[in-house]
């Protein structure tokens, strides 16, 4: 009988399993798809402003939307993607909530695209409260509404995520602390330490939730405002929380991503990640602060207390080291006298952690309240988080899409040649925003100036280069996808 019951179990399992690499691989490819579009996107408003290509600067704007919103909800996807497969090694997952997820996620893109395409909604990722109702007359109120109700319906999507893999770790560890390795952490308890991949999953679960549900609350007041307009909101109440969900959200997906640095850098070098109680400390004080440094993105906003901007400033300073660093060293010292044969996933994931910590120090640099009063309205801006996303994130979930389409075999098979070409387009792309930026080249402008445009020019080719090496990457994950689905 028992054995019977054991045999049904497995099954179970086998079902579940095959279920929920099913819908990695499709997120893994939609995610490919969309992030190629996106890139093209980007690469077209670099050409405008270039002045290479012309572009009515409404549809400038409505493609900067489109572009904007469009990265950070396809970084979620494939964040999802990444922890999700490692995850469930771990964990009992449900994979019908992949698929709950992916049905929210396509209906809001596609009344997103309607809105910003056809209704011509242009406000932006973040969509500031006048803005959407307060056009003049550039788009209808319409398309305000239909592009707010599509957000809302990927944001519930990720929300489902986020309580079915805390719901996962609940039941494993026995709570999110246990799941942060608090007892390991703070009493020295062997009992049950959770690996890294369930660590950063836990703080993902932990930042992410409150951040999703602050983002439909604004969501949902925008909306209302848009159908009863007497009814206000407090445009700094609604910024706030617009700058908390954004900033959380983009910053869980390099959180979600790098759980393949942790899982596969030990694979392929024969050594284990520790779970010790300096990288258990790190996690729980990034934990921390990057929910309340978030006002570092309004330094210009005199109206906010003093405190707030002292506290986003001060914490923007120390937020990513523990992690960077614990990820970083921890990263070295695997690779130490590995004798690591170099390959395109190794190559990629070393890429990732370089782009991730050398991203942050841009970063930290505009969080200084005296640069920042001349540099956020600038280039270098778009410079700081596509250096962290292209360089840091996208590489992660590169490298997860080829191990995959080599059935996860970490044995080396050389392309790492690739891996360095998209590193020196990308590394020079960024470099570009970053110098427009400290020339104080002026974002969010569809026409630049022609002592702006060497910037520009130099930026377009490198992104068309950029864009070049992923298509090989997705074209090499898309040509396997038979095989992936049919490995158990």
């Amino acid at each position: 009988m028992n054995s019977a019951i054991t045999d049904t179990e497995a099954q179970g399992q086998d079902i579940t399993a095959q279920s929920g690499r099913f819908w990695v691989v499709t997120y893994l490819a939609i995610t490919g798809l969309v992030l190629l579009l996106m890139m093209v996107f980007g690469l077209l408003m670099r050409l405008a402003q270039a002045g290479w290509l012309a572009i009515d600067p409404s549809l400038f704007y409505e493609i900067m939307t489109v572009h904007g919103v469009g990265m950070v909800g396809i970084a979620s996807l494939g964040g999802v993607a990444v922890m999700w497969h490692f995850l469930a090694r771990y964990v009992s997952l449900r994979a019908g909530v992949l698929a709950i997820n992916l049905v929210l996620f396509l209906v809001g893109v596609v009344a997103m695209l309607a809105a910003d395409f056809i209704g011509g909604f242009a406000a932006a990722w973040t969509f500031l409260y006048p803005l959407p109702a307060v056009s003049g007359s550039v788009w209808p109120a319409w398309s305000a509404e239909l592009h707010l109700f599509g957000l809302l319906l990927v944001g519930v999507g990720f929300l489902l995520i986020c309580l079915e893999v805390g719901r996962a770790l609940i039941a494993e560890y026995g709570g999110l602390g246990r799941a942060l390795g608090w007892h390991k952490l703070f009493f020295n308890s062997d009992d049950n330490v959770p690996p890294p991949a369930a660590v950063a999953a836990a703080m993902v679960v932990i930042v992410d939730t409150p951040a999703l549900i602050a983002g439909a609350a604004v969501i949902v007041m925008s909306l209302v405002n848009l159908f009863a307009p007497t009814i206000a909101i407090n445009p700094l109440l609604a910024k706030n929380l617009i700058y908390f969900f954004g900033h959380v959200i983009i910053n869980a997906t390099i959180y979600m991503a790098v759980i393949a640095v942790y899982e596969l850098l030990p694979r392929i070098t024969g050594r284990k990640w520790k779970t010790t109680r300096v990288f258990l400390a790190a996690w729980t004080l990034s934990t921390t602060m990057v929910l309340v440094i978030y006002p570092h993105h309004l330094l210009m906003d005199f109206v906010m207390p003093t405190w707030a901007m002292m506290l986003g400033q001060v914490l923007s300073y120390i937020n990513s080291f523990p992690v960077l660093v614990v990820t970083g060293l921890g990263a070295l010292a695997i690779l130490h006298r590995s004798g690591i044969r170099w390959d395109l996933v190794s190559t990629l994931l070393f890429i990732s952690i370089f782009g991730w910590m050398a991203g942050v120090v841009p970063a930290v640099i505009d969080a200084t309240v005296v640069v920042n009063s001349v540099m956020h309205n600038t280039l270098w801006v778009p410079g700081h988080f596509h250096f962290y996303l292209l360089l840091g994130l996208l590489p992660m979930i590169f490298a997860v899409m080829i191990h995959l389409a080599r059935n996860e075999d970490v044995t080396p098979r050389g392309g790492d040649l690739t891996a360095i070409l998209y590193l020196l387009f990308g590394l020079i792309f960024v470099i570009m925003f970053l110098a427009g930026g400290w020339a104080s080249v002026p974002r969010r402008w569809a026409v630049h100036l022609e002592q702006w445009q060497i910037w520009d020019k130099v930026a377009s080719v490198m992104a068309a280069g950029v864009i070049v090496i992923a298509t090989i990457f997705v074209v090499m994950f898309l040509a396997r996808i038979p095989g992936m689905l049919r490995q158990k």
